[in-house]
């Protein structure tokens, strides 16, 4: 059991959390919840040891194994993803490696008699019998099937880490973590840079092989399959409840009733027992009563009603233009890098109105079709766009596609035009950016911030053909749920590439899976498809097991 007691944070005087206590057993798998702001990532950062708590402490048994996954990773190592990823066995493989040097120096040694030779006896008998004790493992099949479960192929192991962006290394740390077996896993936002598959393997990964877990994710179907307990942090404190995102929600809100309730009849108790005091204050016969009353009020500790989280992304797309029937149609599409082919005949017809996803595997080839949608690389085959389309695309990266250097004002009064320029402040308080957050340089903006600032670019011209691919990354639940909603009632046609099953569920009604270098169309939604890829995939491995 790991133990967290009377935890505090404060900076500048003000406390971020005050006096947390919570134990960590085995089989827990907890959702950190709370607004941004609340302290979930440092109280992760504490719980892992990077950061120290003003007051309070972590407990944790000797041999404990707590290991800790980021939002942000920056590693320079010179060596393979294999390699890499074999670093998780440091620990045991630099101890048999100890341990045979001293077996070396035992049979080499004539000094039989000395108190030398008696404590690498020693030394060598505590070695063992902790090196024993660790269940046998074949580490190389272990690390490959780890890392092929995470969206890794065979070709890769040898590639150098450095040939890997940022969300590929977080995956070779995600690998290594695994890995270890810890006692417990913390995980900042793991699902950010994983595809739907990847994820689901996580998923079962977390709950059929890890001790214990606590993540903060933005993905409300991970966090719903995986956790049996949720942790809110809020305005300095904690509430723990045993159970999963979805039932703590409801009785979250049954919380929140309560406790405006009894802040109802208090307030209304005070009213009466001040509507006394103001009455008979002064009236001789009554000067004992009302200063009774007095001391009951100074006594009364005012009941405390959880901060509701009223900031709202009030989003609502443009009417779109009224397009051709087709606004994409491709005949025998085909793209390669020299040798590497991405994918070939490929033909897809996008109908007007039609809300459709791209999923598959990361380096498939989605963010590529896109790209040939948008005219930005060559290939080969028939690409048409449909009589009058228009447009919007969201890159994967729009977000650090931003001057850093400008203001949140400026960055829309950059592209704002006509009438639009007399109301930037208003469309901006509807993007959460108001008072002082408007004059915020771009560069000290949160992941969240900038995909909000990004969108609102976006927003600011009329299309009816919306390209959007992982918008979602960096957005909290709510406003992704916001999000969804404005795609819902959007009158155009919408070509959306996510890994979040939960964003897709209801709003993509057809799906283009890219895989083995081919598009396949799905006439179902997002649920559908997967329950048949899990079909697929069980026929798959009975056919391996037979063979």
């Amino acid at each position: 059991m790991i133990s967290v007691d009377a935890i505090t944070v404060e900076f500048n005087g003000s406390a971020l959390f005050s006096n947390i206590t919570f134990n960590i057993n085995e089989n827990d798998r907890i959702a950190l919840m709370g607004k941004n702001g609340a302290g979930k990532s440092t109280l992760l950062k504490i719980i892992a040891g990077v950061n120290k708590p003003t007051r309070g402490k972590v407990s944790a048994p000797k041999d404990a194994i707590i290991a800790y996954l980021p939002q942000h990773l920056l590693t320079e190592d010179d060596c393979s993803v294999f390699e890499e990823t074999a670093k998780a066995f440091s620990k045991i493989l630099n101890m048999k490696k100890l341990m045979d040097e001293l077996n070396h120096q035992l049979e080499t040694r004539t000094d039989y008699e000395s108190d030398e030779y008696s404590k690498i006896i020693e030394q060598v008998s505590e070695l063992s019998e902790k090196y024993y004790s660790i269940e046998e493992i074949n580490y190389d099949a272990e690390i490959e099937k780890t890392l092929m479960g995470l969206g890794f192929l065979r070709s890769d192991f040898t590639r150098s880490t450095k040939e890997f962006s940022g969300g590929w290394r977080m995956r070779i740390e995600l690998a290594k973590i695994l890995l270890q077996k810890p006692d417990l896993i913390l995980l900042d936002e793991p699902t950010n840079h994983l595809d739907i598959e990847s994820v689901q393997w996580l998923e079962e990964f977390l709950k059929t092989s890890a001790k214990a877990v606590i993540v903060i994710s933005h993905d409300k179907m991970f966090v719903d399959n995986l956790t049996n307990r949720t942790i809110e942090v809020t305005m300095g404190r904690i509430y723990d409840y045993k159970t999963n995102y979805s039932h703590y929600l409801q009785l979250r809100k049954e919380r929140r009733e309560q406790q405006q309730k009894h802040f109802d009849d208090q307030q209304k108790e005070i009213a009466d027992i001040q509507g006394f005091i103001d009455r008979f204050k002064g009236t001789y016969s009554k000067t004992l009563q009302v200063q009774s009353r007095v001391k009951m009020l100074e006594k009364i500790e005012i009941v405390q009603v959880d901060e509701l989280d009223t900031s709202s992304l009030n989003l609502k797309f443009p009417p779109a233009p009224r397009s051709g029937n087709y606004p994409v149609i491709t005949d025998g599409l085909s793209k390669s890098y020299g040798d590497h082919v991405v994918f070939k005949d490929a033909s897809l017809t996008i109908a007007r109105g039609e809300k459709i996803a791209f999923v598959g595997k990361n380096g498939e080839g989605k963010s590529t079709m896109i790209k040939a949608i948008m005219g930005e690389i060559d290939f080969e085959g028939k690409m048409q766009l449909g009589h009058n389309s228009m447009i919007g695309y969201f890159a994967q990266n729009e977000a650090s596609k931003l001057d850093e250097t400008l203001t949140v004002f400026d960055t829309i009064d950059q592209v704002a035009f006509g009438d639009i320029r007399t109301k930037i402040k208003d469309m901006l308080g509807a993007f959460m950016f108001s008072g002082d957050n408007i004059d915020k340089k771009v560069k000290v903006l949160s992941g969240g911030e900038k995909t909000r600032l990004a969108m609102l670019k976006l927003l600011l011209q009329p299309v009816n053909l919306l390209i959007l691919d992982e918008p979602t990354n960096h957005l909290d639940i709510k406003t992704k749920e916001i999000l969804k909603d404005a795609l819902l009632a959007f009158d155009g046609t919408l070509i959306l590439v996510s890994h979040d099953r939960d964003f897709l569920d209801g709003l993509a009604k057809k799906v283009f899976e890219f895989g083995n270098k081919r598009v396949r169309e799905h006439f179902e939604d997002i649920n559908g498809f997967l329950r048949n890829k899990k079909i697929e995939n069980l026929k798959e491995i009975e056919r391996s097991a037979v063979k």
